[in-house]
């Protein structure tokens, strides 16, 4: 009766050792069907690398130089386009910078003219994809409608920002970009400002997500992008300030805010937008996934 029992012993380590070795191999295999990605982001000038504490330009018309005083952007949505022209999502690592929905991209350092932002930058997105050939970008510039109308003391990062926060309906600013133009900037009424500002966030926002109503709003100002050929491993996104202030007098403003925060009423927000690609009037994209300022080119 006993002769027997050694054999049972064995033969249940023998499972035992055969389940664990398949639940490594499958472990394994799961992770080896994932491809880590970076995808980098650039701010340019001139062509050249826009920084804090340097001259940049000269950018707008007529053009001027100028120094930088903020840059950065929040990012969503993002995907790499297969090569049967499928988007795939990109399932973003949790940081500092980025949560499981949205990234933060900052250009600016604190230096310089960019005294009173963040010391700390960030130029990529992190995350992973199943693995395949993928030659494309898409990413939308914004926050999810369901983050965006938050508290910036009670989320936590990257929407932890009070300098990213909209006083409209506690959303976000998508885009924060601020120069300083050489002589400043002349409003209309005569007054001057060291600064011109592009500030895109969602408006025509009603209801109060402090009391706990659903906010809505008639203009998102949300950006898609697709770029394509694209591939992470050799190119970046670039942001170029050439492009985007293209048909802008950044040495004057025309009424409201000096420059753009996303004002339907404000004349400097009809050149803003239409290089953007956004329709001022509707908050929605011009043509599919085209926006004049975004652009894949070579990593250095």
């Amino acid at each position: 009766m006993f002769s027997h029992f050694p054999l049972r012993v064995l033969s249940r380590a023998s499972l035992l050792a055969v389940f664990c070795t398949f639940a490594g191999t499958s472990a394994l295999a799961q992770t080896a069907s994932l491809q880590a990605v970076e995808i980098s982001f650039a701010l340019k000038a001139a062509g050249a690398d826009a920084r804090c504490g340097q001259p940049l330009g000269p950018i707008g018309a007529p053009a001027t130089l100028a120094s930088l005083r903020d840059a950065r952007l929040y990012v969503q949505d993002i995907a790499l386009i297969n090569d049967k022209g499928q988007p795939t999502s990109v399932k973003l690592n949790a940081s500092d910078w980025q949560n499981d929905q949205v990234a933060l991209i900052d250009f600016e350092d604190a230096t310089g003219s960019c005294a009173g932002g963040t010391p700390a930058v960030n130029t990529v997105v992190t995350g992973t994809v199943p693995t395949g050939n993928y030659n494309g970008l898409t990413f939308t510039v914004g926050v999810p409608v369901s983050q965006n109308h938050t508290s910036t003391e009670l989320e936590g990062a990257p929407l932890d920002l009070a300098a990213m926060g909209w006083s409209w309906q506690a959303g976000r600013k998508f885009i924060k970009l601020e120069v300083n133009p050489e002589g400043g900037v002349t409003k209309a009424d005569g007054s001057s400002s060291p600064t011109w500002f592009v500030h895109l966030g969602s408006t025509g926002c009603t209801g109060n997500p402090v009391t706990g109503e659903t906010v809505s709003c008639m203009r998102p100002n949300r950006l898609p992008v697709v770029l394509a050929p694209f591939d992470v491993t050799q190119h970046q996104v670039v942001l170029d300030l050439n492009s985007l202030f293209g048909s802008s007098d950044i040495t004057r403003d025309k009424g409201a805010a000096a420059g753009c925060m996303s004002n339907p009423a404000d004349k400097d927000c009809v050149e803003v937008f239409e290089r953007l690609g956004l329709s001022l009037d509707t908050g929605r994209e011009l043509k599919q996934g085209v926006s004049p300022v975004f652009s894949a080119s070579a990593k250095k």
